[in-house]
């Protein structure tokens, strides 16, 4: 009797986990390329783009008043006493300081003025992605990176998670180049 009572916990239990597991469905897309085609990215280039140049004008406007204050040192040096030497010497290494910090600053403030123009689309490709998994049953999805090995080792050619992405944003997945 008791052997009963455990083969039929066993068959119990073997059912209960039968029940809970549930089919897996692998996708994967490449964000950057989901991205690279929404409309937005051509006003975000150029607007990137205008920034960039706001900001390396600055630091040559900058530069190029640097360079004039050292060559106009370096030629009044000679009749300078050494006290006004010093003090010219300090105020230029300030200057010099101050570039250096600027340009750091700059390189910050490029990459948040990046981030602050390529989050809204992140955040609608993102919630594109979302929506397609949740509507197609996958359970997974996983990111193809661009310059990294891919994450995903094996996929059914016929998987059109990426093309789905695109029909949600209202976007057509471009041709593939003619083979020669």
């Amino acid at each position: 009797m008791k052997v009963k009572v455990i083969l039929s916990a066993v068959a119990l239990l073997c059912v209960g986990f039968a029940a809970q597991a549930q089919e897996v469905k692998i996708g994967y897309t490449n964000v950057e390329f989901i991205m690279d085609l929404m409309p937005e990215m051509e006003q975000i280039a150029a607007d990137i783009k205008d920034y960039e140049t706001q900001l390396q004008t600055t630091m040559q406007l900058k530069g190029e008043d640097f360079q004039r204050q050292v060559q106009a040192f370096e030629q009044a040096s000679q009749s300078m006493t050494e006290e006004a030497r010093a003090a010219k010497v300090n105020e230029l290494t300030a200057l010099q300081n101050s570039l250096q910090k600027m340009e750091s600053d700059s390189q910050i403030s490029y990459q948040r003025k990046l981030g602050e123009l390529l989050g809204p689309v992140q955040t609608k490709v993102v919630n594109a992605i979302n929506a397609v998994a949740a509507e197609n049953n996958y359970t997974h999805i996983f990111a193809e990176s661009a310059g990294q090995a891919p994450i995903l080792l094996y996929t059914k050619e016929e998987d059109k998670f990426t093309e789905l992405v695109l029909t949600k944003l209202g976007l057509e997945m471009p041709a593939a180049p003619a083979a020669n």
